[in-house]
């Protein structure tokens, strides 16, 4: 683990490194595109909620729940577990 941190460590070094050998207006220009990217999706995350929220319908569908046991159609004999039973056949033979 400690090994995987000091990798991890060297590789944010590194990367710190070659951020501060760019030049001044390069950096800039990298903060600029990222905050433009960063705005970008920002609204629009913004504008898909608003639409979501205007074109929802404002009533709640309240409907009987259904058993999900009951759509299965494997046999219940199957779904028992068969340590169990078998153990209790052994506890019956003991008396």
């Amino acid at each position: 683990m400690k090994k995987i941190r000091t990798n991890i460590d060297k590789w944010f070094d590194r990367l710190e490194e070659s951020w501060q050998e760019l030049p001044l207006y390069k950096q800039q220009r990298y903060t600029l595109y990222f905050f433009g990217a960063y705005l970008l999706l920002t609204a629009g995350v913004i504008f898909k909620v608003c639409y979501d929220t205007a074109s929802s319908e404002h009533s709640i569908n309240i409907e009987h729940i259904k058993n999900p046991v009951l759509k299965k159609k494997e046999s219940p004999a199957s779904l028992q577990d068969t340590l169990v039973t078998i153990l209790k056949e052994k506890i019956y033979e003991r008396r």
